[in-house]
């Protein structure tokens, strides 16, 4: 109970001060906000963690999908076949022996 109540006096405080600076200072850290945005240095800056990100993205996206092969069976290719060759079922689920592939027409 007592947590509400510090988080409902910071709330009348923060709408109470708020309201006090008014359009005006909202304007100012508009404004502010967009210098800082546009400024080169933060372009860079936003641009390097962009490239970073992708990077990261990738690695990621590669290791899952070598991780992923490795631990499902159904993924794995059978009998010496390529990686690039598919079931002929096109589920990826291994057929049964007696179990003959269904061609779509």
């Amino acid at each position: 109970m007592r947590y509400r109540l510090m988080f409902g006096v910071g709330l009348a405080v923060g709408y109470i001060l708020g309201s006090r600076a008014g359009r005006e200072r909202y304007e100012q850290l508009k404004r502010m906000a967009r210098r800082v945005s546009d400024s080169p240095a933060v372009q860079e800056a936003a641009g390097l963690v962009g490239a970073q990100v992708s990077k990261a993205t990738e690695v990621a996206r590669t290791k899952v999908s070598v991780v992923a092969k490795n631990r499902l069976p159904f993924l794995q290719p059978r009998n010496g076949a390529g990686p690039d060759e598919h079931d002929e079922t096109g589920t990826g689920w291994p057929k049964e022996k007696d179990e003959k592939a269904v061609t779509p027409h």
